[in-house]
């Protein structure tokens, strides 16, 4: 299969990346091996009960957050465009000693051939920097409808997309984003290290300083409403939509306040907007 060339750059991108992000987190693998988890109590609630639940991850990164299912008990399936971050999850797997799979590939050449094989899923999660990755909302939620086993439940956390609209320092500058346009920038970043901690739960590195990407990157610019409006017209059923007016880890504005739990809002001369979004929906229980 020709893979599209933006996914390609993008795929680069990722990879020069990885290195940087790791870099900053110390020993993942005693941390995970010993009871520690990475995921916030947002995505868990969504998630219910995982135990024995066949759970695909998409856009899976670097592993800590699927091996941190693994360890509550569901059967773990990573999938991740860069070799870098999956190579590191492999190697994450085998050396906490939590069992998962973790599969490079782009997310729409997987979910065609698990569509193909038959292959089905109690759960599919993804997370935290996913929607702006995706060129095709419409092949994504269907490739996720199919997927679902009958009574299936898919949860995505994500920043919100009003957020887009400020610059690092507060100001409003930027239009609504909408309508997948494309959004070139510099690379991706290392924000595990500007997050100073935030996504470091096993204990924070100075690692890598400086980090400039030298593979540029695409995005895509969506707005809230086409997400939940796609997944609906892939007949999945909307369970629950949260807004919150805080981040979980990551510090993508100036002055931000830490809270509990690695928990960042805005400084006290900000108003409240709301900074991330999580939803779930299911698949009916019954097959056609």
């Amino acid at each position: 299969m020709t893979r599209d060339p933006i996914t390609e750059q993008n795929r680069r991108s990722w990879n020069a990346v990885v290195p940087a992000h790791t870099s900053h987190r110390a020993d993942e693998a005693a941390f995970l091996r010993n009871g520690g988890s990475t995921l916030f109590p947002e995505e868990l609630a969504l998630l219910g009960d995982i135990r024995g639940r066949r759970l695909l991850h998409l856009l899976c990164n670097t592993g800590a957050d699927s091996l941190s299912l693994a360890a509550r008990g569901a059967i773990v399936t990573g999938v991740d465009l860069s070799d870098a971050a999956i190579a590191y999850a492999r190697a994450l797997s085998e050396s906490s000693g939590i069992p998962a799979t973790f599969l490079q590939a782009d997310v729409y050449e997987y979910l065609a051939t698990a569509v193909a094989n038959n292959v089905r899923f109690e759960r599919i999660y993804a997370g935290y920097g996913v929607i702006c990755w995706l060129r095709d909302l419409d092949a994504f939620a269907a490739g996720i409808a199919a997927l679902l086993a009958p009574g299936g439940r898919f949860v995505l956390m994500e920043f919100h997309p009003a957020s887009n609209m400020f610059t690092a320092d507060w100001r409003l500058a930027h239009a609504y984003p909408q309508g997948g346009a494309r959004l070139e920038l510099p690379g991706v970043g290392d924000y595990v290290g500007a997050a100073a901690g935030g996504l470091s739960p096993s204990g924070f590195l100075p690692g890598v300083r400086d980090f400039t990407n030298p593979e540029p990157c695409i995005l895509y610019r969506w707005g809230l409403g086409e997400v939940v409006t796609t997944l609906a017209q892939a007949g999945l059923r909307l369970c629950e939509l949260h807004e919150y007016c805080y981040v979980n880890g990551e510090r993508p504005f100036e002055r931000m306040v830490p809270a509990e739990g690695r928990r960042l809002r805005p400084p006290p001369d900000v108003p409240a907007i709301p900074l991330m979004y999580g939803l779930a929906v299911e698949r009916d229980g019954d097959d056609e």
